[in-house]
């Protein structure tokens, strides 16, 4: 059974950071992208980054670069998202995804083969 578990999810003032992490099991992981979507309430859901666990290339969306760093640890099927001065605008659910392509195909939702439940993020001004 395919699974994509986040944590890390939680309450912050604004300027502050979080951790997010997203284990994964049931498929191969080295073989997969691993990203995160993240959707505010009343928006769209909208890529944040993913990285190519077989390539090494990395997607960030410009409204996180600089903030925002993804890792992947392949011993432990994790990859995590570190976020740093987060703002009111990061304020979402964020969803951990899989895809058995590179990076560059990580922005669009349609091509994820696997979704997790979610993580909400709050980020208060």
């Amino acid at each position: 059974e395919v699974q994509l578990v986040e944590s890390g999810g939680g309450l912050v003032q604004a300027g502050g950071s979080l951790r997010l992490s997203c284990a994964a099991s049931g498929f191969t992981f080295g073989l997969y992208s691993i990203g995160w979507f993240r959707q505010a309430p009343g928006k769209e859901r909208e890529a944040v980054s993913c990285i190519s666990n077989e390539y090494g290339n990395i997607y960030y969306a410009d409204s996180v670069k600089g903030r925002f760093t993804i890792a992947s640890d392949r011993a432990k099927n994790t990859v995590y998202l570190s976020m740093n001065n987060l703002k009111p605008e990061d304020t979402a659910v964020y969803y951990c995804t899989a895809i058995r392509l590179g990076a560059s195909w990580c922005s669009i939702a349609s091509l994820m083969d696997y979704w997790g439940k979610g993580t909400l993020v709050t980020v208060s001004s």
